[in-house]
């Protein structure tokens, strides 16, 4: 038995040590950038302390006693029956009740603090963007009037509020680094008030079993100072549904005739099939997941979506001629808002 425990000793601290892993950066809720992911992480080191006070109460307790009160040689087989201690009865009851008190308060107040109305009239100071959860991807629909897929454009240091819905089953917004995760329920509206400390690309998750493809639904809210949000917002209300250089205009056609445009728009705004691509060029994923960069990689997805995400919706195009889809990915790339000179 002796050999046994020690040999499970380094798997221990192994796992002692991975525990203190941080993950991704800004895919982690240990290194918040934002208030609602600061309240939470505050409220995980509150529970942690009150967990390590109890444990470590506990154990002196239980140490003592089989130390102090073990059997000696001339003991009785069975203790002596005494009535039981009022006083420690209390004290073991009233204890108990503050600890619970002392996290009640702050969760409480917090959720209170971090509740928020799915109606836009009562967020007219606050950027207002409804989400749909599609298996398996996200629509973001914005109040000026244009829907983006995949990646969504907040302003940097100003709350904004998420409109959660879902089209076919339940999935689960959830940003690590930003806040707490909340479901997107088909029929069903929820909302949830976001805010970034500082410019950057945070990570998103989908948090809730949605099928096959579940652990592919990733998307990236991406913060930017006001004044580049404003730039980002007029040159996408400026896209059009048709080609944005004359090299790609081969490409367009393509789009068309091989029905892309039936389920992904171009500008405009509304419920699609597909996700919106109208910055696609500007993305840093495919799919949420894979290198956008990978021409390759870019014309399996659009031969074959579900070699790389089972289940997905989109149909296959085997047929496709190679002029065709190097054409399409041609024009693809040239779906840029931003520029390829500016950075994230």
């Amino acid at each position: 038995m002796r050999k046994q425990i020690w040999r499970l000793v380094p798997v221990a601290l192994m796992l002692f040590l991975l525990s203190g892993c941080l993950g991704e950066e800004n895919l982690t809720a240990l290194d918040p950038k934002g208030p609602a992911a600061q309240w939470i992480y505050d409220n995980m080191l509150l529970s942690i302390a009150v967990m390590t006070f109890v444990s470590i109460v506990v154990f002196v307790i239980f140490f003592l006693v089989i130390f102090k009160f073990r059997r000696k040689d001339g003991d009785d087989v069975l203790p002596k029956q005494v009535h039981g201690n009022t006083a420690m009865e209390i004290t073991w009851t009233v204890i108990p009740i503050i600890l619970l008190i002392i996290l009640f308060i702050p969760t409480v107040t917090g959720t209170f603090d971090f509740h928020v109305n799915a109606d836009p009239s009562e967020h007219e100071d606050a950027v207002y963007i409804k989400v749909t959860g599609h298996q398996y991807w996200w629509q973001f629909d914005y109040e000026e009037g244009f829907t983006a897929g995949q990646e969504v454009y907040i302003p940097a240091g100003e709350d904004v509020v998420f409109e959660l819905n879902a089209e076919d089953v339940i999935h689960s917004f959830w940003v690590p680094a930003l806040g707490g995760k909340i479901d997107n329920i088909p029929g069903v509206t929820n909302a949830l008030t976001l805010n970034a400390d500082e410019p950057g690309v945070y990570k998103g998750k989908c948090a809730e079993l949605c099928g096959p493809s579940h652990a592919l639904m990733d998307f990236k809210v991406i913060a930017l100072e006001r004044d580049e949000y404003d730039a980002w917002v007029e040159d996408m209300l400026a896209v059009e549904q048709e080609a944005t250089a004359a090299n790609a205009e081969a490409g367009y056609e393509a789009f068309q005739e091989n029905a892309c445009i039936s389920c992904h728009a171009i500008g405009g705004q509304g419920m699609a099939t597909g996700p919106a691509l109208t910055n696609f060029g500007d993305r840093q994923t495919l799919a949420g997941v894979y290198d956008i960069d990978n021409d390759e990689l870019l014309k399996e997805w659009i031969r074959d979506p579900q070699s790389l995400k089972q289940g997905n919706n989109m149909p296959a195009h085997p047929d496709i001629s190679d002029e065709d889809l190097d054409a399409i990915v041609e024009y693809l790339r040239s779906l840029q808002v931003r520029g390829a000179d500016q950075e994230y």
